[in-house]
């Protein structure tokens, strides 16, 4: 099977985009695996599609869903850096006129928005920090309370490290851990990113961020994300680190948050009842079409 394909990249954390607007190219998981594969593929963090929204959804004024696969293939609920991307292909290819569109997602309804400096703001919807709603098993676990957030004990073992860590666990829509470090450059984000995602506490996985304050307007993250690994930047990362920041009294409403990507603006008023904004670069990189085996495993 041929199909095209857009490349494109959000402060380096970078996707294949297909456009399913016209139909569903019925693509399975193995077949989703190769698109991101660097070898063998295109390369990319994840696959995000573009297709029209239900019957229902249109009713209510949603312009378009969105589905998103790691490179692992697994279909997950949201994706900030890719919500950027998503809002810059639709405009570019003519699929959508409005500087701002609203997006279905698995995670809720995203509304992206064009800006006049060429950047892409989304309203990511809010964060949820009850431990059930990321979800979290906290079963016998005493929080450490810090301002008017959380911090929960987490055990790792393995062969590597035998320790306790403090995460604030927050859900953007997908799950999220975050831990406060004095380094990102020297965290141990490769050996115990992997041990946080699959921990028994997290019946989805998580992504584990690894947060690093500089001062109250400018935090330092690494991300290594559920079901792809570290990658250059995480957009729903980014906005659980500054909310959690802002939720344990260390961060004010609006903080830069620099990746190893590039410069993402999260900004959040606290309250629970309002969203978090994300700011930040949306680039095409490439097109081109790529033939896909239409039996893998």
């Amino acid at each position: 099977m041929q199909i095209r394909f857009t490349k494109m990249q959000g402060a380096g954390n970078d996707f294949v985009v297909l456009d399913e607007t016209q139909g569903r190219l019925g693509l399975s998981t193995a077949q989703y695996r190769f698109l991101a594969d660097r070898h063998f593929g295109v390369g990319a963090d994840q696959i995000l599609t573009v297709r029209p929204p239900s019957t229902d959804a249109a009713a209510e004024g949603i312009d378009f869903e969105y589905v998103i696969h790691n490179a692992d293939g697994g279909e997950v609920e949201q994706c900030g850096n890719g919500a950027r991307c998503f809002a810059r292909f639709v405009h570019d290819k003519g699929l959508s006129g409005k500087d701002t569109i609203r997006v279905q997602t698995k995670g809720g309804v995203i509304a992206p928005r064009l800006t006049p400096d060429g950047r892409v703001t989304v309203d990511m919807g809010r964060p949820q920090f009850t431990p059930a709603q990321v979800p979290f098993d906290a079963t016998g676990l005493s929080a450490v309370e810090q301002g008017l957030g959380q911090k929960w004990p987490l055990a790792l073992d393995s062969k590597a490290l035998t320790a306790t860590i403090l995460i604030a666990v927050v859900s953007m829509g997908n799950p999220h851990a975050v831990q406060l470090v004095d380094d990102v450059d020297t965290a141990p984000v490769l050996e115990t990113g992997p041990q946080i995602e699959n921990h028994v506490r997290f019946p989805q996985r998580v992504n584990a961020g690894f947060l690093q304050i500089v001062d109250r307007t400018h935090v330092r993250l690494r991300v290594f994300e559920r079901g792809v690994g570290e990658t250059l930047a995480c957009g729903t990362g980014a906005c659980a680190a500054v909310a959690a920041g802002i939720r344990l009294g260390l961060l004010d409403n609006e903080a830069h948050v620099d990746t190893r990507g590039g410069r993402l603006t999260i900004a959040w008023s606290g309250a629970d009842t309002d969203s978090v904004f994300m700011t930040g670069p949306a680039t095409t990189v490439f097109e081109g079409q790529i033939d896909i085996p239409d039996t893998l495993v």
